[in-house]
């Protein structure tokens, strides 16, 4: 198993989340591939989108089937601007790669905002650590794991 993945799998277990990490057999680095790996509705994916908000990291854990409207959340935040972060700025702000970053795991804490559109799945598959690893999760336990915020982010 990947570092990254397990310490992203140590952080949901410390955390009491019951969804193990599974590796898929491709990698995942959109909605669209992960849910066709696992047989779900491209909505049941939490796209794990990271953005530069005024220099700090923001992530945005949004329905496969939504786009963020970046001038909505960054009016709703109060942020100047909101703009998708770069890899690099990805990597160094969650110490994982575009494509698998996590809802946890990360090198600091980050602020992070939950699409309330992710409320209508009962189960919503997240990336672990990789664009290998995924696990089950929901809305719910998005918000508390993360301490995040629930937005309609769309």
């Amino acid at each position: 198993m990947h570092e990254s993945v397990q310490r992203v799998a140590g952080e949901l277990a410390a955390l009491g989340v019951a969804g193990q990490v599974r590796e898929l057999p491709e990698p995942a680095p959109t909605a669209a591939t992960a849910a066709e790996q696992l047989g779900c509705e491209i909505g049941a994916i939490a796209n794990s989108l990271v953005f530069n908000a005024d220099g700090a990291p923001l992530l945005v854990l949004t329905s496969g089937a939504h786009r963020v409207n970046t001038a909505k959340v960054a009016a709703e935040l109060g942020v100047a601007a909101l703009r998708r972060a770069d890899p690099e700025f990805v990597y160094a702000s969650t110490g994982q790669r575009i494509g698998g970053v996590a809802p946890v795991g990360h090198r600091k804490p980050i602020t992070t905002l939950v699409d309330t559109a992710l409320q209508g799945y009962d189960s919503v598959w997240a990336a672990a650590g990789h664009p290998h690893a995924v696990f089950p999760t929901s809305f719910g336990e998005l918000v508390r794991i993360t301490s995040g915020r629930a937005m309609d982010v769309g």
